[in-house]
């Protein structure tokens, strides 16, 4: 039996557990195809939103700032016509005959290979979602992904999960294409900042500098520019590698800067 598993449905990370559910369907054969819920327009990023720390049943996510050198080994599950035209994390409506895929921390956008350990087969798929949020299971493939890899009839599968930035497909007489991924920069290698405010007011920015000086030594204010309007954001650190930063960001959200989250420097 396919299983869908609960579901980030909103374009916010922060609404998200306004849809989270559990639906059980049956798929020992196709289902008759819904109307497509539409394409998402060409051109338009993924809400802002989508890669702040988000919260489900009480458990904190946070999104990682790159995907690159990503691999994971865990249980893949799929969802489908339960979910097939509702908004999923990015604000793009499910499509459950797309090569989509939900992921819990991956930066909405990446796509990722995806490899039946079982049978060796792969896909490409792209994660516009959020979720699965049940243990020891880490990517929810839609239908038509789940149907590509060949295990649109059964409820969980053990899969291989590797960020891809560019891939070569190779093909082999009498059998389905695998991927060739070329190797890329691995995701924990920084430089990292914790961030701790954002503001617009340049002063509001600086006093909360001034704060973070006194009690971790040092801090920064960089500018960024969002639609033409600045916005003075507060970091602390500079970490070379992923962990570190995400050790600093839990003593600074247990030291009451609740807000604090991990972001890697652009540019860098």
């Amino acid at each position: 039996m396919g299983r869908s598993t609960p579901r980030c449905g909103a374009a916010s990370a922060l609404a998200v557990a306004a849809f989270v559910a559990v639906a059980v369907l049956g798929a020992g054969c196709a289902p008759k195809k819904p109307p497509s819920p539409g394409a998402p327009p060409l051109g338009k990023p993924p809400p802002l939103g989508t890669q702040k720390p988000y919260q489900i049943n009480g458990v904190w996510y946070y999104p990682i700032p790159s995907a690159e050198g990503f691999r994971e080994e865990g249980y893949a599950s799929w969802y489908g016509r339960d979910f097939h035209g509702r908004a999923t994390a990015c604000g793009e409506p499910f499509d459950m005959y797309a090569m989509t895929a939900a992921h819990k921390i991956l930066p909405i956008g990446t796509h990722v290979k995806v490899t039946d350990k079982r049978t060796g087969r792969s896909i490409i798929v792209r994660i516009n979602d959020r979720g699965p949020f049940v243990a020891g299971r880490i990517i929810d493939l839609s239908y038509e992904a789940a149907r590509a890899l060949g295990i649109h009839n059964d409820g969980l599968a053990p899969v291989i999960v590797e960020a891809v930035r560019v891939t070569t497909p190779v093909m082999v007489a009498g059998s389905a294409p695998s991927w060739q991924v070329d190797p890329v920069r691995p995701y924990r290698q920084g430089p990292f900042v914790v961030q701790v405010g954002s503001f617009q007011n340049a002063d509001n920015a600086q006093r909360l500098k001034k704060e973070m000086d006194k009690r971790y030594g040092s801090a920064a204010v960089r500018t960024a520019w969002i639609n033409g309007t600045a916005f003075y954001r507060v970091q602390l650190g500079l970490f070379p590698d992923l962990d570190r930063a995400m050790q600093s960001m839990e003593t600074l959200q247990r030291n009451g800067y609740r807000d604090a989250f991990v972001i890697a420097l652009e540019g860098q």
